[in-house]
């Protein structure tokens, strides 16, 4: 799998290590406490296109955000995670 880095240019993905998938919301100060144990513990393991955080390690050392699809690791985007929405 290619990874196209926006500091460094496509680097294969030998060069990175994924800490998984971006999360949703944060549940809001009031909830129950078992909305934030879910927050923080249960994960979705989608088939299709997911928002993963990633680091160069071997390269930049930078934090990314990679949209790519889980059937075929087709990588759509990765742009630095500071400015992703």
């Amino acid at each position: 799998m290619r990874i196209p880095c926006p500091f460094c240019g496509e680097r294969g993905s030998e060069e990175f290590v994924s800490v998984g998938l971006v999360p949703g919301p944060r549940p809001p100060a009031e909830a129950p406490l078992s909305a934030f144990v879910d927050y923080q513990h249960l994960r979705d393991n989608p088939a299709g296109t997911v928002r993963e955080h990633w680091q160069h390690v071997y390269g930049c050392r930078r934090w990314l955000v990679v949209t790519r699809d889980t059937r075929n690791h087709l990588v759509a985007t990765a742009e630095p995670a500071r400015s992703a929405t």
